[in-house]
Order: structure tokens, then C-alpha cells, then sequence
């Protein structure tokens, strides 16, 4: 909704304008232990009124944050380790810590970002952003730059017209956005996510979900109805009934 905002209120896309998707390779591996709660204080000292979240201290946040990354241990063929940089990816703290250290480190993208009032988007580890500053070539030398300056951040990047974001492709048609669903071409097609427990509940819920999302992301009819016929094809592939279909379609 934001990007179409940015386009269609604000008329921020010109023909010329690129996209650039960028992944973070090492979300969870950024930096060793004392830089990250180094980060996070910053982080804290910038954004609260006092020195304290809730009745809790920034110090206390910080002995507490060096008592969660400096014990997580790991057995492995008789060999105890521990982790010199990051936390483990199954533990809703890492995404905190991650997340508050790319929020500091993306301000030298958004810097230059705001002067031509590009759209920035952020999902954990995956950013999307215009750019009207010049062509690729010149986009690329900025991001190497960004690279430079914090090298503990390594990413892949997209540039063009055209690029994936999370579920969506998004495209520049000579000043015109469009916008279709994406599939990870690595991700097995018409599967339906495994749930224990009431599954039929569960996917006729996820049925309801991605029709919504299809119109969501879709710019044009013949795109929407193609993912509604993928849609259809993986109920029925995974054994639902012609009418459970139906049922959700109308």
C-alpha cells in the first residue's frame, strides 16, 4: 500500500526510475557479541526520553543481553562451542537484536535516500528502495560504499527495472508500476503450508489469505486469474474437493 502511495498520491515514479532489492546474507551473524550490545545501547539512548524501557535501565538491558549472547552454547560430535558472533535463528530475542542493528546501519542508505524522496521498505532481512539519483552503475557505486563502511553487513543486491521483494515482482513499465505475485523458484510449487492439528481449518484460511493477497498485488486482471488458477490447482492437487474451492473463490 505504501509503494502504491508513493507512486500514484505522491507521483514519485518517473520512467527512469530504478528498483533495488537487497538480502542480507548474515542476518543473524552481524557482528560479535560486544559491537551488537554496543548497537543496541546506541539504539536505546537514541530513542528513549530517560535511561530507562519501562522501569528497566539500559545498563540492565545490557548485562542482561551479554548474559544471552556470551552463554549460548552448542554440542556438536562430543564438542561443546559457542558463539563468538550472533544468536541462534530460533529465538524471537535474535530477531530483536538483528533487527535494531540493521535499523542503525540502514540510516547511511536512507541519508541519501530522503534527499530525492525515494521509498524505502524494510522486512527483517530484505529491503526494497527507488532511486532517481542516477543509473545503475552510479546506484551500485553508492551501495559499494555502504559496503565499505560496514563490511560486517554483507548483502546481495537487484537492480533494474524489474525486481522481486518478498512475495511480490515489482515493475517499472516507462513510469507505470506493476505488480504481480512472486514465487521463489527454489520453493516447491503447489504445496500447502504443513499444519498440524485442523488442517482443512487452517488451509481454508490460507486459501482465503492469498486470494486477498492476489488482489492486493495484482495490476492486472489476467494476472490475478492466473494466480487464482495456480490457487485452485495446489487445493486440488493436495486432495480438497471441486466445491471447498468454489466455496472460497466466490
Amino acid at each position: 500500500y505504501q509503494l502504491y502511495d508513493h507512486v500514484f498520491t505522491k507521483r514519485e515514479l518517473q520512467s527512469t526510475t530504478l528498483f533495488c532489492a537487497i538480502k542480507i546474507t548474515n542476518y543473524y551473524t552481524l557482528d560479535i557479541h560486544k559491537n551488537m550490545i554496543d548497537t543496541v545501547s546506541y539504539f536505546l539512548e537514541e530513542n528513549l526520553v530517560t535511561n530507562k524501557l519501562e522501569q528497566v535501565r539500559i545498563q540492565n538491558i545490557k548485562n542482561l543481553l551479554h548474559i544471552f549472547l556470551y552463554n549460548n552454547v552448542f554440542y556438536y560430535q562430543d564438542q561443546i562451542y559457542t558463539l563468538t558472533k550472533g544468536s541462534p535463528n530460533t529465538m524471537p530475542l535474535s530477531d530483536t537484536l538483528s533487527n535494531i542493528y540493521v535499523f542503525v546501519w540502514q540510516k547511511q542508505i536512507l541519508k541519501q535516500l530522503q534527499l530525492n524522496n525515494e521509498f524505502f521498505g524494510r522486512y527483517k532481512d530484505q529491503i526494497f528502495f527507488t532511486w532517481n539519483n542516477g543509473n545503475e552503475e552510479q546506484l551500485g557505486s553508492f551501495l559499494q560504499t555502504i559496503r565499505d563502511k560496514s563490511p560486517n553487513v554483507q548483502f546481495q543486491k537487484l537492480i533494474g527495472s524489474c525486481v522481486p521483494f518478498l512475495n511480490a515482482f515489482v515493475q517499472n513499465q516507462n513510469g507505470d508500476l506493476f505488480s504481480r505475485i512472486h514465487r521463489h523458484p527454489l520453493i516447491q510449487g503447489y504445496s500447502l503450508p504443513y499444519e498440524v492439528g485442523h488442517a482443512k481449518l487452517v488451509h481454508s484460511d490460507w486459501l482465503r489469505s492469498a486470494l486477498i493477497r492476489a488482489v492486493c498485488y495484482c495490476s492486472s486482471v489476467e494476472d490475478f486469474n492466473l494466480e487464482r488458477i495456480y490457487l485452485e490447482l495446489t487445493c486440488l492437487t493436495n486432495g480438497y474437493s471441486l466445491r471447498f474451492v468454489e466455496t472460497h473463490v466466490q
